[in-house]
Formats: structure tokens, C-alpha cells, sequence
């Protein structure tokens, strides 16, 4: 049953549109199933049990299914995407600012010291300038069909085509990044 605050509330809305000769169905509904709706209250007991049980038990006993956990929901290539272009974007902006640090904390030519021996290196030159090669081109192609997106919507912005442009923007990043690499 409703509470006495409730039904006060409700009852002027209800009476001010019989006077007024517009009764709105809709609210009279409403107002009737509320009144009608029998409202469960736990006892402390039964408040103490709930809280010692596991969701998974209770849902198990309940019959009812567990939300399944987003480790393995299979996300869609454009949710990915979507991640890696902020990702890689964090990279860069992470990297510039270290190059940023080093310059200032290690002194004028610190920064250049540092690549020329990173270059030296015969696995970690390859490897660094792959990675920071593809997270240029990668947030930077993201950019630009973003920017693609935004002029012609109606065109590039079907499901089909942003499926197609995400694979292509992974494609296009590394085939780029993989060239570079041994430059």
C-alpha cells in the first residue's frame, strides 16, 4: 500500500483533473497500481542472511543467469579502435613529455645521446621505432577519418564502412610503421 506522504501527493494531481473534467488515464493507472502494489520489507534477520550470501550463490539458487564479465564480451573491431587511438594517444603524449624531462633534468644533448645510443642497439632500435611509429601514424590516421567521419556522415558513418575503416586504420598503421622500422 502507499504510504501516507505518497497518497497525499498523488491525490491532488488526481482530483485537480476530475474537477477540471480532463481525467488523464494514464495518471489514474498509475496511481491505482501504486496503491495496489503490496510492497516487501526485510526484516533485520532476513537483511543479515542476504548479506552474508555471494551474488553468484544467490542467482544460482535464484535460477537466474550471471551478468557476464567483460573479459569475455568480444568487442566489436570499432570499440577497439576506439581504445587504441586514446591509448596511443597517451603514448605519444607520454613519450614527449619523458623526452621533455630528460632534456630539462639531463641537460642540453642529453635527449639526442640518449637516441643515438637507443639506435646502437640492434633489437631495441628496430623494436622502439616501430612502436612509436605506429602510435604516430595510428592516432594520426584515427584523426584523419575522424575527421572524415564528421564531413561526410551520411556516406562513411554506416556500420558496414566503420567496421571496414578500422580494419583498414590498423592495416594502414602497421604496413607504415613496419616500413619505417628498418629505415
Amino acid at each position: 500500500m502507499l504510504s501516507r506522504p505518497s497518497t497525499l501527493l498523488l491525490k491532488p494531481l488526481v482530483s485537480r483533473q476530475h474537477q477540471q473534467g480532463r481525467t488523464n488515464q494514464f495518471v489514474s493507472a498509475l496511481v491505482s497500481s501504486i496503491q495496489n502494489r503490496a510492497m516487501t520489507i526485510m526484516s533485520d534477520q532476513t537483511k543479515a542472511e542476504h548479506k552474508k550470501q555471494n551474488y553468484s550463490e544467490r542467482m544460482k539458487r535464484t535460477g537466474r543467469p550471471v551478468s557476464p564479465h567483460v573479459t569475455i564480451y568480444a568487442f566489436p573491431i570499432a570499440a577497439i579502435a576506439s581504445i587504441t587511438n586514446r591509448v596511443t594517444g597517451c603514448i605519444l603524449s607520454g613519450a614527449c613529455a619523458g623526452i621533455g624531462l630528460v632534456e630539462i633534468f639531463g641537460g642540453p644533448g642529453t635527449t639526442l645521446s640518449l637516441m643515438q645510443e637507443i639506435g646502437s642497439c640492434s633489437l631495441a632500435a628496430p623494436m622502439s621505432k616501430f612502436g612509436l611509429s605506429f602510435c604516430f601514424f595510428y592516432h594520426y590516421l584515427g584523426g584523419v577519418r575522424h575527421h572524415l567521419w564528421d564531413s561526410n556522415p551520411d556516406k562513411m558513418l554506416t556500420n558496414d564502412d566503420v567496421e571496414k575503416s578500422s580494419y583498414a586504420l590498423f592495416g594502414a598503421s602497421a604496413v607504415i610503421s613496419s616500413a619505417l622500422m628498418f629505415l
